[in-house]
């Protein structure tokens, strides 16, 4: 009698098709063939099952071998390196071990072809922020990360930094009226505001992109919680600039960070576990890292899903300042801005293409200006990249945690916080404690280590901060 230990003894592995061998060996068993004759034709279909799908006898037994045989080659295909890519890093002093291991597991993927890590690096889900990841022919949705195409926006305006103490009352007004910040916030339906990324044809391409178009209206100019913030205060250029157009001095400014709200969270989400579903052998460590192939539908479809949240996020920004300033009465002269937390077509410096994922690292090529926050009471940097390539051209997003969100509510008190800021001058409008300036590293530390990244051009003092009052990301 043909048994699962003689199979197993044969080679058989455990599982299901150890049930459909026993079942087909009983049909031939029942012909009337030896046990060895039996085993030699079994053993043939676990070698060639393509050759038996259409035989009603071995079918179910060679469809089983061949699913088997499929899921074996892919996770050899999925098998990460054995060691990670080579990678630079900024600032390594500052940078956790736990942010460092899960950069080096986003460079044992068989699809990763280079990277770098940022004096901002802190631990997040998948990538570290301030991980910067090129691949080929791929693009991995959780290394962009939930919040697509998260900005930075600096507008400046000729009025001088003394209506920040003179006029303070009003530009808390226009903060408190003008701006809207928590998870889920919206407008209400009489005070939304127009503008064309609303009539962006994107939206009417895939189901998807449908169903978001209403979050999408009644979100726009909004701000989520966590590190999101609207703020006025002081910009200090160095020198006269061409790029900007103005002389070197004092400006009064409004710096807000915000990006595609509750639109980008369902895109990321939506293909991060698209993604997951299409690599079932994936390891362990590195399953939130799954990815899509840029030419396959899946692929196609999430890359115009990012960039339009990119255009989403951008669209946000400029509806933020344009009610913020039109209530406080001012005319900016002069912006900024810059993004993160998306993906890039690139190419590396042998010329080789490249998809390049900044998981929190700011844009810094040759010439290209950027914004580099510190905290809610201590100051930022506009910055002009030098376009490194070991740094696969990026710079740090800001000063990046040093403590997580609950160690910070258990270890920072409201006193604390507020003194600190007020020794700096700042008036914080909501704001929670797990924001508070001291879970953040050096903001001055993490711009001296990336030198070789970016030349500075000025900074920014915060002087009245908007920002949520509950803890959370949107």
């Amino acid at each position: 009698m043909l048994t699962g230990k003689l199979l197993k003894l044969r080679g058989w592995p455990e599982g299901k098709i150890i049930g459909l061998a026993k079942a087909a060996g009983e049909t031939l068993e029942a012909q009337g063939l030896d046990r060895e004759t039996i085993l030699d034709r079994l053993d043939a279909v676990r070698a060639r099952p393509d050759e038996y799908l259409t035989d009603a006898l071995y079918r179910p037994l060679a469809k089983e071998c061949a699913r088997r045989e499929a899921l074996s080659q892919e996770k050899l295909e999925l098998a990460l390196r054995g060691e990670p890519l080579a990678y630079a890093v900024w600032g390594a002093e500052q940078i956790d071990l736990q942010a460092r291991a899960q950069m080096e597991n986003a460079l044992r993927l068989p699809v990763a072809v280079a990277g770098a890590l940022m004096p901002d690096a802190h631990v997040g889900y998948g990538l570290p922020i301030g991980g910067v990841l090129a691949t080929a022919d791929a693009v991995i949705p959780y290394a962009v990360g939930v919040d697509i195409a998260c900005r930075m926006r600096l507008s400046l305006y000729e009025d001088a930094p003394e209506i920040l103490t003179r006029r303070a009352a009003e530009l808390q007004k226009a903060l408190l009226e003008r701006t809207r910040f928590g998870m889920g916030e919206e407008w209400e339906r009489s005070d939304r505001p127009t503008h064309a990324i609303l009539d962006d044809l994107a939206w009417e391409e895939t189901h998807l992109l449908k169903s978001l178009k209403s979050k999408a209206q009644s979100q726009l100019g909004t701000s989520g919680t966590g590190n999101h913030f609207v703020e006025w205060g002081v910009f200090r250029l160095y020198a006269d600039d061409e790029a900007l157009g103005l002389k070197a001095g004092e400006y009064s400014a409004l710096l807000s960070h915000s990006g595609s709200r509750g639109v980008g969270f369902k895109i990321a989400n939506t293909y991060s576990e698209l993604a997951m579903r299409l690599h079932p052998a994936l390891e362990a460590s590195v399953r939130h890292l799954a990815w899509l192939p840029l030419a396959s539908e899946p692929g196609e479809d999430y890359w115009r899903a990012m960039e339009l949240a990119g255009r989403y996020a951008s669209a946000n920004h400029e509806v933020i300042h344009q009610r913020v300033q039109r209530a406080a009465g001012l005319r900016e002269v002069a912006a900024v801005a810059n993004f993160h937390n998306f993906a890039w077509r690139d190419q590396l410096p042998d010329g080789s293409p490249v998809i390049v994922h900044r998981k929190g690292a700011t844009p810094a090529d040759t010439g290209v200006l950027g914004i580099i926050p510190g905290s809610m009471g201590d100051p930022g940097y506009v910055v002009r990249g030098r376009g490194e390539p070991n740094a696969l051209q990026s710079a740090s997003h800001g000063a990046g945690r040093k403590m997580g969100r609950r160690v910070a509510l258990n270890s920072i008190s409201k006193r604390d916080r507020d003194t600190y800021l007020r020794e700096r001058g700042v008036i914080l409008l909501g704001g929670a404690i797990d924001e508070a300036p001291q879970v953040y590293k050096d903001i001055d530390a993490v711009i001296s280590a990336q030198d070789e990244l970016v030349e500075i051009l000025g900074k920014f003092f915060p002087r009245i901060v908007r920002m949520a009052d509950e803890a959370g990301e949107y």
